[in-house]
């Protein structure tokens, strides 16, 4: 790459040559399983991730092994045991100077030779226990798209009187947004985003059980509230909630 823009830089080629030249290099190719985009972490602050399910364990390990040229990679959705049988693989990372550094709740595997470079702030609400592992993936995914985050886990409208001195300590704290993560009936980011001035992600769980079961009710009722301000990402997808909460605070900076 280096040397197709110093090409470019000395007049030797055209910019259009010099595009056509890096687009390749854009994309790695794994034999038949897999095609990794090596620039995402340039292109937008987030390293490229793995989704785990689906994929055997050897060809994570030829991804992560192979996939690591720009500093960062993430694997989501990898439960202990598949961790626990992969690690001693990831080895020749380790011995390169890579942090191979897991979390159980959040089932995500991150490896890495730089922190992030920080852009801002966000906060991560729960209501109940229950949505905690859901909230890790938003905040572990936060943390690696460079933002500090706070959290405050179980407070949810069964016992409404715990949320808002949480929310006062998010906003004197100045977060930008606030990802809030709930269940069962999905009521906690309408009553969020009525108390404060900054946008709110409503993230959705699985949690619950009767009409509530699978996340639907969640995601309704989150769909449907009538608090302004809300958006609303998919079932349990804590990695998508991170990612959006993040590229708000990129794109409020840049008009700044």
């Amino acid at each position: 790459m280096k040397e197709i823009l110093q090409k470019l830089i000395d007049g030797e080629i055209s910019a259009e040559t010099a595009e056509k030249m890096l687009k390749p290099m854009q994309i790695l190719e794994l034999e038949d399983f897999a095609k990794i985009d090596v620039c995402r972490d340039i292109r937008t602050g987030v390293p490229e991730a793995v989704f785990a399910e689906g994929k055997e364990n050897d060809e994570i390990v030829k991804i992560l092994l192979n996939s690591t040229g720009n500093g960062r990679i993430m694997v989501t959705r990898l439960i202990k045991e598949r961790f626990e049988n992969i690690k001693d693989e990831l080895n020749p990372l380790i011995d390169k100077g890579f942090k191979v550094v897991y979390n159980r709740r959040a089932k995500i595997l991150m490896v890495k030779n730089h922190e992030a470079t920080k852009i801002g702030k966000i906060g991560v609400i729960t209501a109940g226990t229950s949505d905690i592992p859901v909230a890790e993936e938003a905040r572990v995914v936060a943390e690696e798209a460079g933002c500090e985050v706070l959290t405050s886990y179980d407070v949810g409208v069964a016992g409404i009187h715990r949320l808002f001195s949480q929310v006062r300590r998010m906003i004197e704290s100045n977060v930008e947004v606030i990802i809030v993560v709930a269940g069962m009936e999905g009521a906690l980011p309408s009553v969020v985003a009525g108390l404060v001035d900054v946008p709110v992600v409503g993230l959705p769980t699985s949690v619950g059980y009767g009409v509530g079961e699978g996340g639907f009710t969640a995601l309704y009722a989150m769909l449907q509230s009538c608090a302004p301000g809300i958006g609303v990402v998919n079932i349990d997808n804590g990695y998508g909630a991170a990612i959006f909460a993040s590229t708000i605070i990129k794109s409020r900076q840049k008009h700044l």
